[in-house]
């Protein structure tokens, strides 16, 4: 069987995989978010944090939730980093740097899980297990939290009120994140990760030096990571390492992780919203940029370009052996179109046009799928300036699941869509317009601003991998990207609660023959390309001095 054939039949495999799953995991979630009944250990945890579950709350309440969870969340987690010193398990590492710590804390607890640290030479395991693993949880369910307190703002009406944050929280935490992980985690196991508290072992002498490794709740951790769209690792490898992501068909089965919830999201809005339709209109685009971004980056990895190309079968520099061209290009596109961050190759050893590919996942927001949460709520905010744009096209009043787009509501969505190019144009622009951070770069020309732009990429937009060519461990980068990650990951959610409450204010309104019908393909189509055009027309100038230059250059 040719590479490409092979790849062809994983492609088709993850794909069944996922609609299987669709339907029950979609229904479970919608079950889990509309329910009044809290478990036992549920109950304990609201006793614990003093939360009454049965409150309702309105988006200035909800968002209020939010911001204090996440910025006690950075704080417990920096504060641990900085003692692990004095902590047992540390493995006999040090404390943590005051700006690395604060660039992990930050990174973490915004979903992102950028690293610029070796894990197995920096955490011990209290961090780890203790912090990492459970901000891997935390980060998801919020992200979760806040895509199901809009979904509510489209189904209630004449009403403030969006759910109870902590009570989300909770439930996504116990009843989604947390079962779906272990099952999970024994898989992995099965398939060769490791799950111990072992210490650093020496293994042998290699080039006139020791190779030492060390253990640790590898599996758990990495089940969260990929289930939660986390992505980071215990190992620098990430999941390139075999403790990590053992064979082709653990790497098969982290893909599978990696989207399975946001997709299953789309049904969950359907089942929420009162019209399944209208969640397979939004999966549809979604499935549309997945399936398309996954077909180009096979493409321009295969192409054989040159002796070397032709002798290896594609561009197999910085790829696995064990997954190939094809396992590492599907494995690329779908952390990079969510905000998983997770690599099993290094993006920066792609093709011109493959390195612009993860570029351009990030950037249009990481919303085919996206991210836990955040990849279905991107995309309902694109779906209202889709349905604006048609109402202005032919004339109608723009309106969506039976609520008014009105000056508000767009004025929300817009914001949205201008929080996180700032970030990264900005931050990108002054990067490389002073002296030392440039000095981090490992290449120069083209790939070298590729490498800043990608770190501001994936920073706000809450991704986390890395084009593996940059120091940033360093004051500015470890501080700026934190920066970004919070800004990034907060600044978007105060609009999209405001919206949701906004909507959930309103009346409905009776559908016409006027009325768009926002549940059919032709609208799918126009949200697919709203999406590209905005995105094309907001970093084109960027990607053009970047990868499409290097690309065409070679």
């Amino acid at each position: 069987m040719s590479p490409q054939a092979a790849g062809l039949l994983q492609l088709t495999a993850l794909m069944a995989a996922l609609a299987l799953a669709y339907r029950p995991l979609g229904d479970h979630m919608a079950k889990v978010y509309s329910s009044e009944k809290h478990y036992a250990p549920e109950k304990w945890i609201y006793k614990a944090i003093g939360a009454d579950p049965a409150a309702q709350m309105r988006w200035p309440a909800y968002l209020r939730g939010v911001l204090a969870f996440s910025a006690v969340s950075v704080l417990f987690l920096y504060l641990l980093q900085r003692m692990q010193g004095s902590l047992p398990g540390s493995l006999g590492f040090s404390s943590i740097d005051p700006d690395q710590a604060f660039n992990t804390a930050a990174s973490f607890v915004a979903n992102t899980n950028w690293q610029s640290y070796y894990g197995e030479q920096a955490m011990g395991h209290v961090v780890q297990t203790g912090g990492l693993a459970v901000q891997n949880f935390l980060s998801a369910a919020v992200g979760m939290a806040v895509a199901v307190a809009l979904v509510r703002g489209f189904a209630r009406s004449r009403t403030g009120e969006l759910g109870n944050f902590w009570a989300d929280l909770v439930r996504g935490t116990v009843r989604v994140l947390l079962p779906i992980s272990v099952i999970g985690a024994l898989v992995l196991v099965a398939c060769g990760a490791i799950q111990n508290f072992s210490g650093i072992h020496q293994v042998g002498q290699f080039m006139g030096g020791a190779q030492e490794w060390n253990g640790g709740a590898v599996a758990s951790q990495e089940a969260i990571k990929e289930l939660g769209t986390n992505g980071g690792g215990y190992f620098n490898a990430n999941s390139a390492h075999p403790f990590e992501n053992p064979n082709p068909f653990s790497n098969l089965f982290e893909i599978f992780l990696i989207l399975l919830i946001p997709f299953a999201l789309t049904r969950t809005f359907g089942r929420m919203a009162g019209s399944l339709r209208q969640g397979y209109a939004i999966l549809g685009a979604m499935a549309v940029i997945w399936i398309g971004f996954t077909a180009l980056m096979m493409w321009t990895e295969f192409a054989h370009r040159g002796p070397a190309f032709e002798i290896a079968g594609g561009a197999m520099e910085g790829k696995e052996t064990r997954f190939g061209i094809a396992g590492s290009s599907i494995f690329a596109v779908a952390t990079t179109l969510t905000s998983t961050g997770a690599v099993n190759s290094f993006h920066s050893s792609y093709t011109g046009f493959g390195g612009g590919i993860t570029l351009l996942g990030m950037q249009l927001g990481e919303i085919a799928p996206g991210g836990v949460g955040s990849g279905l709520y991107g995309m309902l905010i694109m779906a209202v300036i889709a349905v604006f744009l048609a109402g202005l096209m032919v004339g109608r009043t723009p309106e969506y699941l039976g609520k008014k787009i009105g000056t508000r509501q767009i004025k929300l969505a817009a914001c949205y869509i201008l929080v996180t190019p700032a970030l990264v144009l900005g931050f990108t622009a002054v990067a490389m317009a002073l002296p030392t951070p440039a000095d981090s770069m490992t290449n120069s020309g083209a790939h070298g601003f590729s490498e800043i732009l990608y770190a501001y990429t994936s920073g706000a937009n809450n991704n986390g991998s890395a084009f593996a060519g940059l120091n940033a461990d360093t004051p500015w980068f470890n501080t700026t990207l934190g920066i970004a990650m919070l800004l990034g990951r907060f600044v978007p959610m105060v609009f999209v609660l405001a919206l949701a409450g906004s909507l959930a204010e309103q009346k409905p309104v009776p559908e016409t023959a006027g009325t768009l019908r926002t549940d059919k393909p032709l609208y799918a189509g126009l949200l697919v390309g709203t999406i590209l055009i905005i995105t094309g027309l907001t970093y084109f100038p960027a990607l053009a001095l970047g990868p499409l230059a290097e690309g065409l250059a070679s």
